[in-house]
């Protein structure tokens, strides 16, 4: 009689789709922007008898790193509890389980974690509930922000090219006509790390902003801002890669992908028409709060702006400490040694921790970015007055 029961259970209650799975009234679906693609969710079972979803997750292709990225939504069609677990291939729980009733604004779940599952309860009813690794900040969202810039700010923004699966590649500029400096924000090279795209967001805002500083910063310095070159990665739900599964910030000396090489592109034809690129951000997502640099004897110009840049940041702050970690890596092709080759120039990962508190991120980024204006001008003007002051 068991067995028959089982037999029933699975033939009769058990429905995978296309999207996920569905049985008994419960429906997983992953019919959404940025949820984990179909090949990435290869398992979805849904006990009906004891109220259970059990989904295992793999990332898009391997040796990866530990970023192990999932979300999907839920829904019933009678309101109960569920308990959800979650399982995953070829890495182990990194991100905190996160939830929203809208897709937009997101709660943080209630967990325990184990060797094989990270679970969690849920109330589950017909309006369907988002679940995901981190909050949802999709290729849509990159946009809608772009054009709540422009109606606040002073800016251009058109599309700088196309990723494999010609999604386009958003560039936003505030240039001034008599500058010929250029400060490049990048982010969002690995899909799952939203904490360095909420600085992002902050920070650039800062840099465009009405306040006496950020004006007198942009008649000295035009700003290119790249808030997300990886947007097939970031809609597929992946962890870490573009559409051919390559790390993106490994590929800035091979210039193989074609998000990479129109960022190389862009960079080559300002300097080709006689600007200058002097300083580059990159936006990313770790454990930890933290600074990679340049090292300041490394032979690029104006060795000591990051330095006191991030020691002036520091020293806004009593019970936070702005780590800075300088390094030299010339054969791994990242973003910023890339920056230090080619233009000689500082270029900085700023890393935002995975479960930082958020309100924290942002208004750590608009302190991040006024002290950078700050130290961009105190650099500037120091540079100026060494040229002009005659020789002993």
């Amino acid at each position: 009689m068991k067995l028959l029961f089982r037999l029933c259970y699975l033939l009769c209650f058990f429905q995978v789709t296309a999207d996920a799975c569905e049985a008994g009234g419960i429906k997983v679906n992953t019919d959404f922007d940025g949820a984990s693609s179909a090949n990435l969710l290869t398992e979805c079972m849904i006990d009906i008898e004891n109220q259970h979803i059990r989904l295992t997750f793999q990332p898009e292709n391997t040796p990866i790193n530990n970023s192990p990225w999932y979300a999907f939504k839920i829904s019933s069609q009678q309101p109960q509890n569920v308990s959800v677990k979650i399982s995953i291939v070829n890495g182990s729980h990194r991100y905190h389980p996160k939830y929203s009733v809208d897709g937009k604004h997101w709660l943080p779940l209630t967990f325990t974690t184990s060797d094989e599952y990270l679970e969690f309860k849920l109330h589950s009813a017909k309006h369907p509930v988002w679940l995901a690794a981190q909050e949802l900040i999709t290729n849509n969202d990159y946009h809608l922000w772009a054009k709540e810039l422009a109606t606040h700010f002073d800016i251009k923004t058109s599309v700088l090219g196309y990723s494999v699966q010609q999604r386009p590649i958003l560039k936003l500029i505030s240039d001034i006509p008599q500058s010929n400096k250029w400060v490049i924000l990048v982010g969002r090279q690995h899909p799952p790390e939203v904490t360095g795209a909420m600085a992002l967001f902050s920070f650039a805002e800062t840099l465009l902003s009405t306040s006496t500083l950020a004006q007198s910063f942009r008649r000295e310095h035009n700003i290119m801002i790249l808030p997300n070159i990886n947007p097939d990665g970031v809609a597929l739900g992946y962890w870490r890669h573009n559409a051919n599964g390559v790390d993106l910030n490994r590929d800035w000396q091979a210039f193989k992908q074609p998000e990479v090489k129109a960022v190389d592109d862009a960079l080559s034809e300002l300097t080709t028409k006689g600007h200058h690129i002097v300083m580059a951000v990159d936006f990313h997502s770790t454990h930890n709060d933290i600074f990679y640099t340049m090292p300041h004897d490394y032979g690029i110009k104006q060795p000591y702006l990051v330095k006191n840049w991030l020691n002036l940041l520091d020293s806004k702050y009593v019970d936070f400490n702005v780590i800075q970690r300088p390094g030299n890596n010339p054969d791994r092709g990242v973003f910023k040694q890339y920056i230090a080759d080619t233009y000689k120039v500082h270029a900085i990962t700023y890393e935002m921790g995975d479960h930082t508190d958020r309100a924290f991120i942002k208004q750590f980024a608009v302190d991040a970015a006024n002290t950078f204006m700050q130290s961009m001008l105190t650099a500037q003007h120091d540079q100026l007055h060494l040229i002009a002051k005659p020789n002993d």
